[in-house]
C-alpha cells in the first residue's frame, strides 16, 4: 500500500513511533527495572496463565482455581524448565527493545512489526484474558503491528526509505517496508 497524502504519512509514522515507544518501554522496564537476566516470566507462566472468561461464556460465581486456558500446560511446563525460563528472561525484554527500536527508527520495519505481532500472539494465548470479551490489549497490539507491517510504515519518515536502494528486492519486500512508489497513479488523480 502506498500513501500519497502527507498528513496520512505523518499519521502512519506517528503510529509506528508510538507503538515502538510502547515496546521499548516494556522491554526497558524488565531489563533495567529488575535487571536483565534477573527478570523472569516463570511466575506469570506458572500462575498467570489460567485465563479468564466472561459473559456470555461464563455466568455466575466462578470456583476459585478454575482454569480456562487450554494452553496452560504448555506455559506451566516452560515455567518448570530452568533453561527455557532463562532463555525467555532474555528474549522477551531484548525482543521488546529490538522491536521498539526498529519501529521508532523505521528500520527493518516489516520484520520488527511482524515480530511484535508474533510476540503479542504468544502473550494473547498465554494470558487467555477474555473477562471483557475477546479483544484485549495483546490482540489489539498484534493487529496494529500487522497494519504497520502491511502499510510499509518505515517508508514514511523512517530509515527504510533511506537504505532501500542498498539492499535487494527480497530484503526490501520482507524485512524493510517494501517498494515505495513515488508517482501518483492516474486513477488516484481522476
Amino acid at each position: 500500500m502506498v500513501i500519497f497524502d502527507a498528513k496520512l504519512q505523518i499519521g502512519v509514522a506517528l503510529l509506528r513511533i508510538v507503538v515502538g515507544i510502547i515496546f521499548v518501554w516494556a522491554g526497558l522496564e524488565k531489563a533495567i527495572g529488575t535487571g536483565l537476566g534477573t527478570w523472569s516470566a516463570a511466575g506469570f507462566l506458572e500462575f498467570g496463565t489460567c485465563g479468564t472468561l466472561g459473559w456470555p461464556f461464563v455466568t455466575g460465581e466462578i470456583a476459585q482455581g478454575t482454569c480456562f486456558n487450554p494452553t496452560q500446560d504448555l506455559w506451566v511446563g516452560l515455567a518448570g524448565n530452568d533453561a527455557a525460563t532463562t532463555l525467555i528472561g532474555y528474549l522477551v525484554p531484548l525482543g521488546q527493545i529490538g522491536i521498539g527500536v526498529s519501529l521508532i527508527l523505521g528500520l527493518f520495519t516489516r520484520f520488527g512489526a511482524m515480530m511484535g505481532a508474533l510476540m503479542m500472539l504468544f502473550f494473547f494465548f498465554a494470558a487467555w484474558d477474555f473477562a471483557y470479551g475477546i479483544v484485549n490489549q495483546h490482540l489489539t497490539y498484534m493487529v496494529v503491528c500487522i497494519g504497520i507491517a502491511g502499510l510499509g510504515a518505515g517508508n514514511y519518515f523512517g530509515l527504510d526509505r533511506i537504505v532501500k536502494d542498498s539492499v535487494g528486492p527480497s530484503v526490501r519486500r520482507w524485512i524493510l517496508s517494501g517498494e515505495l512508489h513515488t508517482q501518483v497513479p492516474e486513477s488516484a488523480t481522476a
